[in-house]
């Protein structure tokens, strides 16, 4: 049997593993002490508490449900939860998300304005957009644009919104139709295609239980950052010394020109390329709220600087003790304590601040040579015997379930 190395145990790499193990020998090589990643968990006061946003699963695509199914005890160990999300809107005005769905709960003013936003769409068309801050303006008209979407967008992503590329929409944000609007609002009918309108949760544990899971019976070395990828002669790979016929990385892409330095000549600029690609951090504050039904609650307004609330504590009863309501807040960026108190006291629900945590690199920011700088790197890799997986090997936003989906994509048919 041929061996594997993986290259980071989050979700990408844990999946990666599983996809390759019954025609290679996998080790997984983990720089923290457990697994997990982007979706790992900790325990703070007996609460559950995310240290990266709070991660759920669900899936529009058959082949990751069953991969994911076979690996879980659906009716044992998750929950299945109807997503109540709202947006909450300066002047303490709170809408059900997709916010274009609910005019009928904005005040009289602005949802007279949206309908006429809606009916000259309607009359005039979607036009074409270049980016994504047209495409903003051009579906959902200039009060929602200017209302939501420009600044929670601008909140996350702190960064031109026409510098975003449109490819970067698939499977992202809704797309609904001026007549599929009107038909919600009229109807009030309940959003159910959104691949998160419902989801499944851990009863215990959260999503650190699914990398737990996923990382039994896999050979892991934690502790143990890689620093050096070294291609032989015979088109094998040491990693850190250690010979291996195949390479899959599941890191950060711009760590990767320093760690195969000699090995690999990526010319035309590449290599500068993707030491170029940018990312956004996250300080993720866990708190304890006032009582709320709700699963996400969305902070457009300029009044803070966080552009969420994740009530974790509504996933699971076994989240916090019983009759305590947490939260994690989430700002872009990287947040001192007291800055973190002072933007508490202007959120909805009184939260009260526990801990707070930042990852340096969360949200990938792509543009409009971002895709192309990737794909070019795959191109020159993969045949190389060196695969990139993830989040941030391939600068793609991946929620659960895509990661799981890439590594199926990648990997399934790889020869032995």
């Amino acid at each position: 049997m041929k061996t594997a190395a993986i290259i980071g145990a989050g979700v990408s790499g844990l999946a990666s593993a599983h996809v390759l193990s019954d025609r290679f020998d996998v080790t997984v090589y983990e720089k923290a002490e457990r697994p997990g990643g982007l979706i790992r968990c900790e325990y703070v006061g007996g609460v559950l508490y995310h240290l990266v946003g709070g991660h759920v699963f669900n899936s529009r695509r058959k082949d990751v449900l069953e991969w994911f199914w076979r690996r879980f005890d659906q009716a044992g160990n998750f929950t299945k939860a109807v997503r109540k999300a709202v947006v909450a809107l300066d002047r303490g005005v709170f809408v059900d998300y997709p916010i274009e769905n609910h005019i009928y709960q904005m005040p009289n003013e602005m949802a007279d304005a949206v309908i006429r936003d809606l009916l000259r769409i309607a009359a005039e068309g979607y036009g074409a957009p270049g980016n994504f801050d047209e495409f903003l303006q051009n579906r959902f008209g200039t009060t929602l644009y200017r209302e939501y979407f420009r600044p929670y967008n601008q909140k996350i992503w702190q960064c031109s919104l026409s510098s975003i590329p449109l490819d970067w929409l698939d499977g992202k944000l809704p797309m609904p139709t001026v007549e599929e609007i009107m038909s919600a609002n009229i109807l009030r009918s309940q959003e159910m295609n959104m691949v998160h309108s419902t989801f499944n949760y851990p009863l215990r544990g959260g999503s650190q239980f699914i990398a737990d899971t996923l990382a039994k019976g896999l050979k892991i070395v934690y502790n143990a950052p890689v620093q050096r990828l070294e291609r032989r002669e015979d088109g094998s790979w040491l990693v850190d010394g250690t010979p291996y016929d195949l390479v899959v990385f599941c890191g950060n892409i711009r760590q990767l020109p320093d760690m195969v330095r000699g090995s690999v000549s990526w010319g035309g600029g590449l290599e500068q390329d993707i030491l170029s690609l940018q990312a956004h951090g996250t300080t993720s504050v866990l708190c304890e709220v006032d009582a709320n039904p709700y699963s996400w609650i969305y902070l457009p307004g300029e009044g803070c600087a966080s552009h969420r609330m994740i009530c974790t504590g509504n996933f699971s009863p076994y989240n916090a003790p019983s009759k305590k309501h947490t939260a994690t807040v989430e700002f872009t960026g990287q947040l001192d304590k007291e800055t973190i108190l002072k933007q508490l006291a202007r959120i909805p629900y009184a939260p009260h601040y526990m801990a707070h945590h930042y990852e340096s690199c969360t949200y990938p920011i792509q543009n409009g040579n971002t895709r192309q700088c990737v794909q070019a790197a795959k191109r020159l890799l993969a045949p190389m015997g060196l695969h990139l997986i993830g989040r941030f090997a391939e600068w793609e936003y991946y929620n659960m379930d895509a990661a799981i989906g890439a590594a199926l994509d990648q990997l399934s048919s790889l020869p032995d």
